[in-house]
């Protein structure tokens, strides 16, 4: 995805390329440091709101907040639509469309009351922060945590479906012995109780009342500590594996970020991008 401005830009896109796009500039780095504060702001004044005693006291003045934020927001999208080279290409990228998701709800909130507070999803721009804090060696170590999950899928889709197939038949059998009358009234409430019991979370709403009922249930509960503990045992054995998940050493990374794509984590004598090949 090449986001770079077009050759014939006029200098006031250019500028503003550099200022919202590179944050190994010190304007980028300052403006992508104000924008990670705003964020956090206008999540504060939504969680705010959602407080009854705070918001019949500000409530005005936190909504006021909001939609300040929002229009700040909704002009910042903008002109990053309009610095790019392909706005279509960034709209349709992964924060493009976080950025577009965190204007949506207030826009929505003017049809459809309360959605407003589903501002909360601006959180996920949050995730610049590891761009602007160069922090891509920690992308490297959640990439190693991934591939280890990936290499487990296939284990760990035998087991759900091993503990899916349980709370079906544990769920079916609670049913037929306890019955409506103990407030197990169809199958798939029956197989909520058994969910909630061998996951050990036990929230109390339906319980067995007859001896076969608890002696099942029992089984159940006691079945529920050692399925809690496969999957972590079953990643746990691949990451163990020496291989290619095996974590690679610390890299004092080159702080340049690429300006086609906007990846960051080079290695220090990289002159190209590892992601799409431009000179960095």
């Amino acid at each position: 995805m090449d986001i770079r401005p077009r050759d014939d830009a006029p200098p006031w896109q250019r500028v503003a390329y550099r200022v919202i796009f590179e944050s190994d500039t010190r304007a980028g780095r300052a403006f992508d440091i104000v924008l990670l504060i705003a964020i956090v702001l206008s999540v504060l004044a939504v969680m705010l709101e959602s407080v009854g005693r705070i918001a019949a006291e500000y409530g005005h003045f936190l909504r006021v907040v909001e939609w300040v934020f929002t229009g700040l927001f909704l002009v910042e999208y903008l002109v990053r639509l309009l610095v790019v080279r392909r706005p279509l290409a960034y709209a349709l990228s992964l924060l493009g469309i976080v950025d577009f998701l965190a204007i949506v709800p207030a826009l929505a909130a003017l049809v459809l009351a309360g959605s407003h507070y589903l501002l909360a999803i601006r959180t996920l721009r949050l995730l610049r922060v590891f761009r602007i804090f160069k922090l891509g060696r920690f992308v490297g170590e959640g990439e190693f945590i991934v591939q280890a999950l990936k290499a487990s899928r296939f284990k760990i889709l035998v087991f759900l479906t091993a503990v899916l197939t349980l709370v079906v038949v544990v769920g079916t059998l609670m049913y037929v012995v306890e019955g409506g009358q103990h407030g197990f009234t169809s199958i798939p409430k029956s197989i909520y109780w058994a969910v909630v019991t061998v996951t050990t979370v036990g929230y109390g709403d339906i319980s067995p009342v007859t001896v076969l009922g608890q002696s099942l249930a029992s089984v159940l509960m006691v079945m529920g500590y050692a399925i809690i503990a496969v999957p972590t045992g079953i990643v746990s054995a691949q990451m163990a594996i020496p291989s290619t998940l095996s974590t690679p050493p610390a890299v004092a990374y080159k702080q340049a970020v690429c300006p086609a794509c906007q990846a960051d984590g080079h290695h220090p004598d990289a002159k190209f991008c590892w992601r799409c090949g431009h000179t960095v």
